[in-house]
């Protein structure tokens, strides 16, 4: 209900089109059509959910029964409805008890069952399926679970591969999931294989963090080096599934056991990236391997990021280190992971305006209210 109220305040604000506010809300466009013309026909109430049930229902859970399961209920409140269930059935084998679906429903519904906290909607939709055509289209990284070398030192080993190849292209154990260890990893990468088209990452740290779109530093740098970042959907891990499924194979064939320090760990991370990418037939190839199949990127690192050139109409704003641009004078806070970048305004109705960096569309900003909305 508050997700509908949202969606209709932000469609009568006119800050986005119909179109992207169904993408930004994870919905289609007759979904939200829907909604806007349930609004528009009875107010409030026309958001609610309507009833689905039909008039006449010869299945319902007879009286008898139903009193049986919430007195059990009341007296045994932990108790789940499979073991209600089978507590009732030998002492009134009488009744006819219903499937453990319906007492679940009957337990909500005279309040006897309490609600789990709802995970707030990302603010992204999700980078969907993950299709490519060639090699440097879309790298994939993620930290491997973290284990302990025999030492007691916690290890994080760092991955990135090439979607298209399977390509190992760094197997990295770092001491942590810090962006200090992250950024070298992916200079070298860039220098010897040159850039990929997009890099596929999961929510964690430190790909992205709470802040404005989900940007952080490291991927930040990646839109500066013209690398769109896919961050796919919290809980939805299939969406890097091949990552995942290398994962598996690392684990099994290094790390059990671990090895006794961070060193003798690397080198076997080294062997496993060799034997992986050259030796290692891999049935998605074909039975292939992925050397045979990877080459480096013909889209070379810059000696420097040029700065970008917003068209002329856009006003260009600077990020200050409180992560506030300045509009007539006033401060408006956007984020400090863009400290030191420039963004451009765009006004797209009457005072409304989009907020870009580079060519990504962040959010939108009324001046009326001094307000952002991602």
């Amino acid at each position: 209900m508050t997700e509908r109220m949202r969606f209709i305040t932000l469609h009568q604000e006119g800050l986005y089109s119909m179109s992207e506010l169904c993408q930004r809300f994870g919905i289609s466009r007759q979904t939200g059509y829907k909604w806007l013309g349930r609004f528009q026909e009875a107010g409030l109430e026309g958001l609610q959910d309507q009833s689905r049930a039909p008039h006449t229902s010869p299945h319902r859970t007879g009286e008898a029964v139903e009193a049986a399961l919430l007195a059990a209920r009341r007296a045994h409140p932990h108790w789940g409805p499979l073991k209600l269930r089978d507590y009732l059935q030998p002492r009134r084998p009488d009744l006819g008890w219903p499937a453990p679906s319906t007492i679940g429903e009957l337990l909500k519904r005279h309040g006897l069952v309490q609600a789990k906290a709802r995970r707030r909607r990302s603010s992204h939709p999700g980078s969907g399926p993950l299709s490519t055509t060639a090699p440097n289209q879309v790298w994939c990284v993620d930290f491997k679970g973290e284990f302990p070398t025999r030492d007691g030192v916690d290890c994080y080993p760092l991955t990135v591969t090439d979607a298209h190849t399977r390509y190992l292209l760094a197997c990295q154990a770092r001491p942590s999931t810090a962006q200090a260890g992250v950024f070298p990893v992916f200079s070298r990468l860039f220098a010897e294989h040159g850039l990929p088209e997009a890099i596929r990452s999961d929510n964690g740290t430190p790909f992205a963090t709470a802040a404005l779109c989900g940007l952080s530093q490291l991927s930040v740098w990646w839109l500066k080096l013209g690398i769109t970042h896919q961050r796919i959907a919290p809980g939805r891990p299939e969406q890097n599934g091949r990552h995942e499924r290398m994962h598996r194979t690392l684990k099994a064939e290094t790390t059990r056991p671990p090895a006794s320090d961070h060193q003798r760990q690397q080198e076997r991370f080294d062997a496993f990236l060799q034997e992986y990418n050259e030796e290692r037939p891999h049935a998605a190839l074909g039975g292939k391997t992925p050397a045979s199949l990877w080459t480096p990127s013909s889209r070379r690192l810059p000696g420097r990021v040029l700065p970008w050139e917003y068209p002329g109409h856009y006003l260009v704003r600077g990020i200050s280190r409180a992560g506030n641009f300045c509009f007539q004078n006033r401060p408006v806070f956007l984020s400090r992971t863009l400290t030191g970048e420039q963004i451009g305004l765009e006004e797209t109705g009457d005072g409304i305006w989009s907020v870009s960096f580079r060519e990504y569309l962040l959010a939108r900003f009324d001046e009326r209210v001094y307000r952002i909305v991602a």
